[in-house]
């Protein structure tokens, strides 16, 4: 009970700190802040289970971070209208084939990420990891277009 409340002070301080516009490693760094908090909320982690699954969930949440990132990177340039009014239906399937391919990485590695967490926390905790980060997400959308609204 005592951690749910130094938690929730936590994410509290780091939510009023948010509103600063800070530069985009700073916000990123800030996210996850409040994303350790709120996953560790909802999972009721213990201090032994968070010790062991922060460097898995970390290492997964990088990778996966890279992967996305990359692979926007390569579609925006050929993604946009006059490229694709432009390309060929070569190009279009090798496009579509990386595409399949990049999304076959990222399948890979979440499951290869949940086998791992099977050794460190129960299948219910790992359930509800999905449904947290789902959760946050979901939220962290909607704050965003609620602040976008107030502009």
């Amino acid at each position: 009970m005592k951690t749910n409340r130094i938690l929730l002070i936590m994410l509290f301080l780091v939510s009023i700190h948010t509103f600063a516009q800070p530069p985009m490693s700073e916000k990123k760094e800030q996210i996850r802040a409040l994303k350790v908090g709120f996953i560790t909320n909802e999972l009721a982690l213990t201090t032994e289970e968070a010790a062991k699954f922060w460097p898995i969930y970390n290492t997964f949440d990088d990778k996966q971070f890279e992967l996305r990132h990359q692979n926007m990177k390569t579609f925006r340039v050929r993604m946009d209208d006059e490229a694709l009014s432009k390309m060929s239906e070569k190009e279009a399937s090798a496009l579509l084939t990386q595409m399949e391919s990049n999304e076959d990485e990222l399948y890979q590695l979440r499951k290869k990420f949940i086998t791992n967490l099977k050794g460190v926390l129960p299948s219910i905790k790992i359930i509800k990891l999905k449904k947290a980060e789902d959760d946050f997400n979901r939220k962290l959308l909607q704050q965003y277009r609620n602040k976008g609204m107030k502009k």
